[in-house]
């Protein structure tokens, strides 16, 4: 599936039909440069999903537990260097766990992403509007095939 979104506000109404979805287990992957609104495509899954808590960008924490209809785990892996530094810290017990798992960066762990994921891949558009962004989904299993379709059906 590949998509764009046209503003900020855009990206996140996207991350909230995907939150309205989701449901425990479920991987979300999202990758791109710095700077390519995977914060702003998790705060819509965060919402869309029915989970509390204003929605940073946990660089510094790694994770941010938000509470909700299902639970959301905002990972982001930016810091840590390999799979072994997401175990040190107990990060594999979220992969799936009970709530939704919603990964920056996760090219930095992919050892410990489970084998059904989806995918976002986000990209400035080259010579678009500021804020123009294109998603890039894919699907690597039978549940987030599902998500897509779904997806494509709304």
């Amino acid at each position: 599936m590949d998509l764009r979104t046209a503003s900020p506000e855009d990206t996140e109404a996207f991350g909230r039909r995907l939150g309205g979805i989701l449901e425990p287990g479920d991987v979300v992957c999202l990758s791109g440069p710095l700077g390519a609104g995977k914060t702003c495509l998790a705060r819509g899954i965060v919402v869309g999903a029915g989970a509390a808590g204003a929605v940073s960008s946990p660089t510094f924490v790694i994770v941010h537990e938000h509470p909700g209809r299902v639970p959301v785990y905002h990972i982001d892996a930016y810091r840590l260097n390999s799979p072994d530094d997401a175990i040190a810290i107990g990060l594999e017990e979220r992969l799936p766990g009970d709530g939704v798992a919603v990964i920056e960066w996760p090219e930095n762990i992919a050892d410990l992403i489970p084998s059904d994921a989806l995918w976002v891949r986000l990209e400035r558009s080259p010579g678009g509007e500021p804020g123009t962004r294109r998603l890039v989904l894919s699907a690597t299993g039978s549940r987030s095939h599902r998500l897509l379709e779904e997806l494509n059906e709304r």
